[in-house]
């Protein structure tokens, strides 16, 4: 990606809304595209075969891991509500002895029948936003953090009733997670994030070996566009070298993922302009002078510039916005059913209350949402690697909330056009309570893409209950199903 491109993205995406909402993660996706700009990097590009560099080691050699694993258990975390009848652990697994970087996880076993249920793993995305501060605590966990930032309820979608769910903070710097070496928060990069996050994988199943072979999945949203495809890759790389264990990877699943950046930025422009956020002559203008492509230039960057789209949300241009009152006082714009634009304060509030932390197994520490990592590299187009691993017989499954406007419906599909696909199953509905949940296309080779009506970026936050139909579908291998009126 130029340098140019570069800035026109941050320039349309910084025109959509810059305030606290439910979730970081997009104004993080801004602000890395414009740190690559002004550190004048160019996005390189990657071996669709994206392997493991790093050695594995085998983690705390000689350690109980059943002692380990013990330790780790969560006894209750402060304000649970009561009846809570699943077991959570969490705590660190080292990647690298030697420079002490360790991994932060939260894993929570299913509901009922835990021993007959998968793996499922839970990537957010940034890069550099914590999987548990989001993830977890706002989006398909079994708890939400109430205003009062001290008690928790329940989720009633959460989807540890269909999986057992580990949420992961990755890479080292993000949330937990940390390293010893100062050094290594330099050197982040996608390369790193996969190499650790599957010696994290490695290790933990020697902590937990009833996982060993059990079926495991991979999710998450957004840049996790990149690391979900990423660690897949590194993973069958992994079972064609080992001699040992193998991962039983089935299937990804990635929400409104980051794919390709030029396609990106197009499908946002079109997004935008078919929801009427710009206007006819500027979208007219921004098509004169962008090819979408690392020939723009100035004149493409001052077209994308030339509009306001007011206090709106990027994540969900139809939702309320969190209003910030000079004193700190902050509410929401207005008042929807399950969904609380100022939940961020919530969530860093709880995550950084000691008692919270203590129960967490989690080092003291200033607990932040969104990390600024001086990311080292980063392919143009992750649609390679998607081939690559639909080629190695993977089933990837792309989910879209439809009122996105950072990582769009429109721009998913752009991108799937580059991987030149039969249609199997036509665009049609799928269902929830006979309410039309979203719509649902397969193509050969295993790509599902799916809408989910009504959502925005984070879509298990804002349609929780479509969100866990489409995660039950996804484990199942099934497509959503049709319940046609009566």
């Amino acid at each position: 990606m130029s340098d140019d491109i570069c800035v026109c993205f941050f320039l349309l995406v910084c025109l959509v809304g810059l305030h606290a909402d439910a979730s970081q993660e997009a104004q993080r996706l801004r602000e890395f595209i414009l740190s690559r700009r002004s550190n004048g990097n160019a996005f390189s590009a990657h071996d669709p075969a994206f392997t493991v560099t790093s050695s594995l080691r085998a983690e705390y050699s000689g350690t109980n891991q059943v002692a380990l694993k013990a330790a780790d258990k969560i006894a209750a975390l402060p304000g649970q509500p009561a009846g809570v009848g699943f077991n959570q652990y969490s705590g660190y697994v080292t990647v690298d002895e030697k420079n002490g970087r360790a991994l932060f996880y939260y894993f929570l076993e299913a509901t009922h029948g835990a021993a007959d249920k998968p793996l499922l793993l839970w990537l957010n995305g940034g890069p550099g936003c914590s999987s548990v501060g989001y993830g977890a605590m706002i989006e398909l966990g079994p708890f939400r953090i109430n205003s009062d930032n001290k008690t928790l309820s329940r989720n009633e979608n959460a989807w540890n009733s269909e999986a057992n769910v580990l949420f992961l903070e990755s890479p080292a710097g993000v949330g937990f997670s940390y390293s010893n070496t100062s050094s290594d928060y330099d050197r982040s990069g996608d390369q790193r994030t996969a190499d650790d996050a599957l010696i994290f994988l490695i290790n933990w199943m020697e902590r937990f070996p009833e996982y060993k072979g059990r079926a495991f999945y991979i999710s998450g949203e957004s840049y996790a566009g990149h690391y979900v495809p990423q660690l897949a890759t590194a993973i069958l790389s992994h079972n064609t070298n080992s001699k040992g264990d193998i991962i039983n990877l089935r299937a990804i699943l990635v929400g409104n993922p980051y794919l390709d950046d030029n396609k990106n930025t197009k499908g946002q422009i079109d997004y935008l302009w078919s929801h009427g956020v710009i206007s006819d002559e500027v979208r007219a203008n921004i098509t004169k002078n962008c090819k979408f492509s690392s020939l723009d230039g100035d004149a493409c960057s001052d077209a994308m510039a030339s509009y306001d789209s007011g206090y709106i949300s990027g994540y969900n241009i139809y939702a309320p916005v969190c209003i910030d009152e000079p004193n700190g006082n902050y509410y929401p714009s207005s008042y929807v059913q399950g969904i609380d634009p100022c939940s961020n304060y919530y969530i860093h509030a709880y995550l950084n209350n000691p008692m919270v932390q203590k129960a967490f197994h989690a080092r003291a520490t200033k607990w932040s949402g969104c990390t600024d990592l001086h990311w080292k590299d980063a392919p143009v187009s992750m649609m390679p690697t998607i081939k690559w691993l639909l080629e190695h017989g993977l089933p990837v499954w792309l989910y879209s909330g439809d009122f996105d406007s950072i990582c769009p419906l429109t721009a998913t599909r752009y991108s799937i056009v580059d991987l030149e696909l039969s249609v199997m199953e036509p665009w049609r509905p799928w269902t929830v309570n006979k309410e039309v949940g979203g719509y649902v296309q397969q193509y050969t080779g295993g790509l599902v893409l799916i809408s989910v009506r009504g959502a925005g970026h984070q879509v298990p936050y804002f349609q929780p209950e479509r969100a866990l139909v489409l995660v039950s579908s996804f484990l199942k291998g099934t497509l959503p199903a049709y319940a046609m009126e009566q």
